[in-house]
């Protein structure tokens, strides 16, 4: 192969990559925040209420809030693809799990003066309940065969009733500082936690997906579940998988919840996140109905959306708007991702390329 064609074939092998979509998103966003005032971007280093160094500014916050949805993204990104749909209880699971580690917390007392059990026994209470809830998800999806949303739309009904009942309707408030550091900063730690949450998260399962074939098995499932009875896969199993899955980076978002304000508001608590985090798939350019799918592109289109959200915050757009605006993201990956559009594209590029040809 010539210099030349080994050339094309990378920049065409760039182009086709589904990092590009989110790669793209930031590059624009970027330029508009350039044009808008570029002190979007500045970082500072100053003392929070607790009279730590850390670091603050735009940037921050996006990695700060958007480190929940990157978490998320990965679960919801596994469940997509095995099952070709989505779990919308994400929101009310992550009430359930929070609420969860507070009672274990609290114990009988919802304001204790200090915790009455160790965190990270509340914590793995907390992913106890967040399996279990995928799991119940994942056997009318997997075992009853009924399409993911409808399935999930049962805990995305009930399920903020479940975490209020937990705790017998009651506000519980956390007043040791320790447990604060989930959510914020850890004491002469500058980078907020939660982002140093989201980056083992994302060791973890790109060491899962390096060194299983929990990834090839997923996309197997997805891309034709038939065939995939026929090399010794049981789909199944598979689909349970991921909403259990999926459960454990709930139950690591629900920590972080609760830590931030050492409490729960049981009917706003990660509100509206699901569709969040179903935009951070599409935005990653996965298919949503399942099959191929990248979980870097995923991870990244997380990030992207929280950096749309602070963009928007910053042109002073109210918080009720916002949906709208992520309404037209979301109408635009679709259209951009229907079969006729691809191959609208695909025509025209391969018409540019006979042309060019020709030329030559």
């Amino acid at each position: 192969m010539s210099p030349k064609a080994k050339k094309s074939f990378q920049i065409s092998d760039l182009f086709r990559s589904q990092m590009m979509i989110p790669v793209i998103a930031i590059l624009l966003l970027t330029i508009f925040n350039l044009i808008i005032g570029p002190s979007f971007f500045n970082i500072r280093l100053e003392e929070n209420n607790l009279g730590n160094a850390v670091l603050s500014g735009n940037l921050i916050t996006i990695l700060d809030n958007g480190s929940e949805l990157a978490i998320l993204a990965i679960g919801m990104t596994l469940v997509t693809a095995a099952s070709g749909g989505q779990d919308i209880s994400v929101g009310a699971t992550i009430a359930i799990a929070g609420s969860a580690i507070l009672k274990i917390l609290c114990g009988d007392n919802p304001h204790p003066e200090t915790m009455q059990a160790p965190i990270i026994l509340a914590f793995l209470v907390g992913i106890l309940a967040a399996m279990a809830c995928g799991a119940f998800n994942g056997i009318l999806v997997a075992y009853f065969k009924i399409q993911p949303m409808v399935a999930t739309l049962i805990l995305f009904t009930a399920g903020r009733s479940i975490a209020a009942w937990i705790n017998n309707n009651e506000l519980p408030i956390i007043k040791d500082i320790e447990f604060s550091y989930f959510g914020g900063f850890i004491p002469g730690i500058a980078v907020p936690t939660p982002f140093l949450i989201a980056v083992v998260c994302v060791i973890v399962i790109f060491l899962v997906m390096k060194f299983t074939n929990l990834g090839l098995y997923t996309q197997s499932v997805g891309i034709n579940e038939n065939a995939s009875k026929l090399i010794g896969l049981n789909p199944v199993t598979i689909k349970f998988m991921t909403f259990v899955i999926l459960g454990v980076c709930v139950a690591v978002c629900g920590l972080i919840k609760v830590s931030r304000i050492s409490s729960i508001n049981y009917s706003v608590i990660a509100k509206d996140i699901e569709m969040d985090a179903i935009l951070a798939v599409a935005l990653g350019g996965n298919a949503l109905s399942g099959g191929k799918f990248s979980m870097a592109a995923s991870i990244l289109g997380a990030y992207v959306i929280q950096y749309l959200t602070t963009t928007l915050y910053r042109m002073k757009v109210p918080a009720d708007a916002l949906p709208a605006y992520k309404a037209v993201v979301v109408i635009l990956l679709v259209v951009l991702s229907a079969p006729t559009v691809r191959e609208f594209f695909s025509k025209r590029s391969k018409k540019l390329k006979t042309t060019r040809r020709g030329v030559a």
